[in-house]
């Protein structure tokens, strides 16, 4: 049937070959998506939009009247500490380029991030295998609790700093005794969240197992992982936090070209709006750590939160 007798309107909605760049008519350069939607009515979006406001300006406007009183009580005669203004002006160029590099030690603070976060995440991920694992067993078995809880507890108590002495001396290198710090330090959460989350499997998921006839193995990934979840994520946000904690605090004290190291050195140095600088790159790097493990335990367990 030929279409030259359609109106116009039907022709186009019998065309599959419409793009999906096409431009909105009732939103004029708004992007659009298949069949004419602007960008802006995709509900995930729309909501996002509308949530800005309400998440961004609170901390926003707090974050202004904090600089504000900040500058007021150290611009009086007598202050201590340097203002906002002074961290500016001599400390500006840390923060306008954060990767520049002029040598082996002189680099920007972003460059020194992430090598901090490169020694957090290899430690981490240690302690995350190696959690897991022992508080799986710690969780299912009950002889296991008896003999490794108590040890557990005991050793959690032990400040990260006081593993750097032992840690030096056994690896005889600064970059791995760092490492086994933040392995040492970030494993405990893991470890007592996990078995926690195992110890409360509902019974009737334990029964379905023995039905089905289910290998450890298969009740490991099928049964066990999935409803302890919410558990070993709670633990493994917490070590993260306590992880980029260690790192920091180890790196003041191996050297090296890390943030700790160059907060350290600042203060040898006499260059306080420096480390005020290099302070809050540490706190960004931490609650983008925290936000992005927060981030993958909810895309993998839905939302569940443990209780």
């Amino acid at each position: 049937m030929s279409m030259t007798g359609l109106p116009q309107e039907t022709a186009i909605a019998r065309n599959d070959a419409v793009p999906v760049r096409a431009i909105s008519a009732e939103a004029p350069g708004a992007a659009t998506v298949a069949g004419h939607v602007p960008l802006i009515e995709i509900p995930i979006v729309r909501s996002l939009f509308r949530a800005a406001p309400r998440n961004l300006l609170p901390p926003l406007i707090t974050f202004v009247l904090i600089l504000i009183a900040w500058q007021i009580l150290c611009s009086r005669p007598g202050a201590t500490l340097p203002s906002p203004t002074v961290v500016w002006s001599e400390a500006g160029d840390l923060i306008k380029h954060p990767f520049f590099n002029n040598g082996p030690q002189d680099i920007g603070l972003g460059w020194r991030v992430l090598v901090s976060v490169e020694r957090v995440i290899t430690g981490f991920g240690f302690a995350a295998v190696a959690g897991i694992l022992l508080g799986t067993l710690v969780g299912q078995s009950v002889w296991a609790m008896r003999g490794l809880d108590p040890i557990f507890q005991v050793l959690r108590t032990v400040p990260p700093l006081a593993w750097l002495p032992l840690a030096l001396a056994a690896f005889r290198d600064s970059n791995p005794s760092a490492i086994f710090v933040i392995f040492i330090t970030s494993i405990w959460p893991i470890i007592i969240n996990t078995a926690v989350g195992v110890r409360n499997i509902p019974q009737d998921y334990r029964n379905v197992a023995k039905v089905l006839r289910l290998n450890p193995f298969e009740f490991f990934t099928k049964i066990m992982v999935p409803s302890a979840a919410p558990y070993i994520f709670t633990g493994l946000r917490i070590g993260i936090g306590l992880a980029w904690l260690a790192i920091v605090a180890a790196e003041m004290l191996t050297g090296g070209v890390g943030i700790g190291f160059f907060i350290w050195d600042a203060w040898n140095s006499s260059r306080l709006p420096d480390i005020i600088v290099a302070l809050a790159y540490i706190g960004l790097t931490g609650f983008v750590l925290d936000r992005l493990v927060g981030a993958i335990g909810t895309f993998v367990t839905r939302g569940t939160a443990a209780n």
